[in-house]
């Protein structure tokens, strides 16, 4: 009922789009990314009002009552909760999820007649803000002036946004993250199979190398059903994975051979390939070493 009065005093008044007078919902709002989502919803003036397991308020009532609902779950469960609340919404709505894969769940929220952008923020809720963060975003239905308004609360935090197709973005995401996680869980899986202790290890360690083991015990510091979701139910990682197999066996093959020439040929081929992002390698690294120095 509250959502229909709102439709009706936007439909008297003209009023077009989305303002700070209306309502976010979000589903598994008290999550992590749901409670950053919802400071940055209600920094802008939004109203907010969160679903939970433990909460008064259900998804349906999230669904029935806002404008712009958001569904902030973990990835194995987005695609229920979208079904579950989909028939609930209407095309006066704009309906966002918040996972790391976008073909399934955005496939899913265009079955509701409601407006879709699928969203993927670029990093871990413990993050203190949004500022100088990327947010992944799939409008691919919804009015442009909503998209505008949307993409408008988050730059004005700072954030950055990275427009791509659902399709596109999971393959680009199957090497960001499907990639990096499954090399990085393959090397602490090595270090663990040496039987080789870290307290040994990290003492001989330059910055560089312990930025690099950083990373790794980085991510094993993390919910590992997060990673699991990742690399399990995003389409396009298991073909990453393949090449990323293929290259290990050829590499592999060329360290066994002791083969000089066949080794820098290797290594060439992809200098060439990474070129135009040497030089930002090597100054953004140069800055992380000289942070990790000063702080010894």
């Amino acid at each position: 009922m509250e959502h229909q009065v709102r439709q009706y005093m936007k439909q008297t008044t003209g009023d077009e789009g989305m303002d700070p007078g209306d309502t976010v919902g979000i589903i598994g709002g008290f999550g992590g990314m749901g409670r950053l989502f919802s400071a940055v919803f209600e920094r802008a003036g939004y109203k907010v009002l969160c679903s939970g397991r433990k909460t008064p308020v259900s998804n349906a009532d999230i669904a029935l009552t806002c404008d712009i609902v958001i569904v902030s779950v973990p990835i194995h469960d987005t695609v229920r909760v979208i079904e579950e609340i989909s028939p609930l919404l209407s095309e006066e709505q704009l309906l966002c999820d918040l996972t790391s894969i976008k073909t399934a769940p955005v496939e899913a929220m265009l079955k509701s007649k409601a407006q879709v952008i699928g969203l993927h923020p670029m990093f871990g809720p413990s993050v203190p803000t949004i500022f100088g963060q990327t947010i992944a975003a799939s409008p691919v239905r919804c009015d442009e002036k909503i998209r505008d308004m949307l993409y408008q609360i988050f730059t004005n935090e700072g954030a950055k946004i990275c427009q791509m197709e659902p399709k596109e973005h999971d393959k680009i995401m199957s090497i960001v993250q499907g990639l990096v996680h499954f090399t990085t869980l393959s090397v602490a899986e090595t270090i663990k199979n040496t039987g080789i202790p870290l307290e040994t290890i990290l003492p001989v360690m330059s910055p560089v190398y312990r930025i690099e083991l950083g990373l790794v015990g980085r991510i094993l510091g993390q919910d590992p059903s997060l990673y699991a979701d990742i690399l399990l139910l995003n389409p396009e990682t298991a073909g990453v994975i393949e090449k990323m197999s293929d290259s290990v066996a050829s590499l592999k093959s060329i360290v066994a051979s002791k083969d000089l020439d066949k080794f820098a040929e290797f290594f060439t081929e992809n200098s060439n390939a990474f070129r135009s992002y040497i030089p930002q390698a090597t100054e953004e690294t140069d800055l992380m070493i000289n942070t990790l120095v000063k702080m010894k």
